[in-house]
């Protein structure tokens, strides 16, 4: 009895204890509540646990796949004779004559069925079909191409309004805006894959001219010359590109921007080819050496080492040593994103140019000239581009023709020099002004291997 009384009082005991404890901690007027005691406590956000729900393309997408096109271009080539087949069945005739079909795809820029597409999806062809998403064929006719540019403009003849995609403002997508891809890959039609935007302004050619969109949205052989749209399923790029060690979609793609592609089919309904306006500056981005060497306080945007003679850069004022950071208030950092903006824009077309002159802001209008009437000052050389005729007679397809030197070091030899091919620039072959500026905007001022032909059919290297 005495143990179990025991047991009884300690259980009281502990009850009491447990209910004078909850009353001191957690009621309102505890001890703790009406104590000078501080306490501290992590911080906290409230954040609603919803799931994350990804856009719905069903609308862009019924929208863009019936101005997706289906491009077929047929070829034709001759295959020599078989030596050994004519051995054991006999004379076969002349070279046999072979249709090479080569596809792609095209978007419908217009209800009166102009298209336009790819350049390397059409180049070459002998015939052109196009399919539309409800299975009619038609035969196109080529309108007129930029092969530096990739684009090429089509046209089909029907009685009836078609379905087309509209163009967008290619420079307001942003990283991370979500793009539908709609194309023919593998010859599967009205295929659309979705994606982001990864990058803007990415250079992948040679010449350093070109501005792609990059996006994850799958893209395959057959892609090419498809429509990159944005949500409202609206034309933000033509699909052109993958880069891939095994020729099929690894994770990104590429698209020219609409903004350019439509400049490029305006000119092309308009005038028949390309017209290109320069701004008629040359030199380099901006770097820590740069600006470094000229004692510049900032660190981006495009240092002019020289302007070209009789353009539009130099009627407006502007001076080697000037650093240009925005064109009409975009952003410049690069040779390319220069180029990306002029090359939107036509002979005569004014530009608000944004630049540091002795560290002070400065602003010019600037009218652009044309591209074929401006030489080019490419250190200390005014350079201009061949003609197909010169290039045919000299056997070549690149190169420029130096028509001056400004270049004291070489003014002694300009009677030598002047009429001069320049053929590359440090092993690079150099295609046109445009790209032997792009060369040296890369180097930065570093020494200059120059190979050239003179009028005497002598070969020299010059290094500056």
């Amino acid at each position: 009895m005495k143990n179990i009384g025991t047991i009884l009082a300690t259980s009281l005991l502990s009850g009491v204890v447990t209910l004078g404890s909850y009353k001191l901690f957690f009621e309102e007027d505890s001890f703790l509540n009406n104590s000078n005691t501080i306490t501290t406590s992590a911080p906290f956000r409230n954040v609603a646990n919803t799931a994350f729900e990804a856009p719905n393309f069903k609308l862009a997408a019924e929208k863009t796949i019936h101005a997706v096109v289906h491009v077929k271009n047929v070829s034709f080539r001759n295959a020599p004779r078989n030596p050994i087949m004519e051995y054991f069945y006999g004379y076969q005739g002349g070279n046999k004559t072979y249709a090479q079909v080569g596809t792609g795809s095209g978007v419908i820029i217009s209800e009166d069925g102009y298209i336009v597409t790819n350049n390397h999806v059409i180049q070459n062809a002998n015939e052109l079909e196009i399919t539309l998403n409800d299975n009619r064929t038609f035969k196109a006719k080529l309108i007129g191409t930029d092969s530096k540019m990739d684009i090429a403009l089509l046209k089909i003849d029907t009685n009836e309004k078609l379905p087309f995609a509209a163009f967008a403002d290619s420079d307001a997508i942003s990283v991370g805006d979500w793009v539908l891809a709609v194309g023919n890959p593998y010859n599967l039609t009205s295929t659309v894959t979705a994606g982001i935007v990864s990058a803007k302004a990415r250079n992948l050619s040679e010449n350093g001219i070109q501005s792609f969109i990059q996006t994850d949205a799958a893209v395959n052989p057959g892609n090419s010359g498809g429509a990159l749209v944005n949500g409202n399923g609206d034309l933000i790029g033509i699909n052109t590109m993958i880069s891939s060690a095994t020729g099929s979609y690894v994770g990104y793609s590429f698209a020219i921007p609409s903004n350019m592609a439509r400049k490029i089919v305006n000119d092309l309904m308009e005038y028949g080819k390309v017209q290109q306006g320069i701004l008629g500056v040359q030199g380099y981005e901006i770097n820590s050496q740069v600006a470094a060497e000229n004692k510049l306080n900032f660190k981006q945007g495009f240092y002019v080492e020289s302007v070209t003679k009789n353009s539009g850069a130099e009627q407006a004022g502007l001076k080697k040593g000037d650093i240009i950071y925005k064109i009409d208030n975009k952003g410049i950092n690069s040779f390319l994103d220069l180029n990306s903006i002029i090359a939107t824009k036509r002979p005569n077309d004014e530009v608000k140019v944004s630049l540091k002159r002795n560290n002070k802001d400065e602003e010019f209008l600037v009218r652009l000239s044309k591209k074929e009437i401006a030489q080019v000052q490419f250190n200390g050389f005014e350079i201009e581009n061949l003609s197909p005729t010169e290039q045919k007679a000299l056997g070549i397809n690149y190169g420029v023709k130096i028509n001056g030197i400004s270049n004291e070091r070489y003014k002694p030899y300009e009677g030598e020099l002047k009429n001069s091919i320049i053929l590359a620039v440090n092993g690079s072959k150099i295609e046109n002004t445009e790209h032997a500026n792009e060369i040296l905007s890369k180097l930065n001022q570093q020494q200059l291997r120059i190979d050239l032909i003179t009028p005497k059919g002598e070969r020299l290297r010059l290094i500056l």
